[in-house]
Formats: structure tokens, C-alpha cells, sequence
């Protein structure tokens, strides 16, 4: 999931999380998770003010930020020596999920 300004948005995005007037998790929902964004619906977004929305995957990628594969090689980096401890691998594998589905995939990024 990754929060992005709505000017970067395109159609086709998925909403990872509900869209609130004002960005505000208070009140009503003015869209739900899940729905697929379409050009109108990010106009209309637009007309209401919202400046940023939830999606799934990473699909905008800002310079110096570190790609799926740096991040997953830091992970194995930091449970290197406790990779024998059954629980650590456990541990290591939960994150290693959590990345990998955060951050849209193996590639990283979400299918265009």
C-alpha cells in the first residue's frame, strides 16, 4: 500500500483504504477500498478537495527511494546470523511477506 497525492493517481489504481473528505479518517466514506479508480472518479476527487489517497502496491516510485529487491537484501542481512532459531525464521519469513505485498509483488510494482 502507498500513499500518494492525488494528482499522481491514474486509472486503474486500486484504493487501498477508504477516501475521506479532507483526508479526515472521521465521518462518512466518499469512496471504499477496493474500488478502481477512473478518470472521472479522480476528477471528482479532485473537486472535493481530496489531496491524497491510498492504493495497493507502490506504483509510484520517488528518486532515492530503494527498490523491493535493496529492501528484502537488508532484511536478509539483519536475520543473517539468527537464521538458525526456528522462530527468527518465522519472524523473517512474516517480513519478508509483508514487504513483498506492500510493496506490490516481486517486482515491486503494480501491473500497468
Amino acid at each position: 500500500m502507498q500513499k500518494i497525492p492525488l494528482k499522481l493517481t491514474k486509472a486503474g489504481m486500486i484504493l487501498a483504504r477508504d477516501v475521506f473528505r479532507d483526508d479526515s479518517p472521521v465521518g462518512i466514506p466518499i469512496c471504499s477500498k477496493g474500488t478502481e479508480l477512473t478518470d472521472s472518479l479522480i476528477a471528482r476527487f479532485d473537486c472535493m478537495d481530496v489531496q491524497t489517497v491510498h492504493v495497493e502496491g507502490h506504483p509510484v516510485w520517488e528518486e532515492g527511494e530503494r527498490s523491493i529487491d535493496d529492501l528484502l537484501r537488508d532484511l536478509d542481512k539483519r536475520f543473517s546470523k539468527t537464521l538458525q532459531e526456528p522462530l527468527n525464521i518465522l519472524l523473517h519469513d512474516i517480513c519478508k511477506a509483508h514487504l513483498t505485498k506492500s510493496m506490490g509483488g516481486d517486482s515491486g510494482r503494480q501491473a500497468e
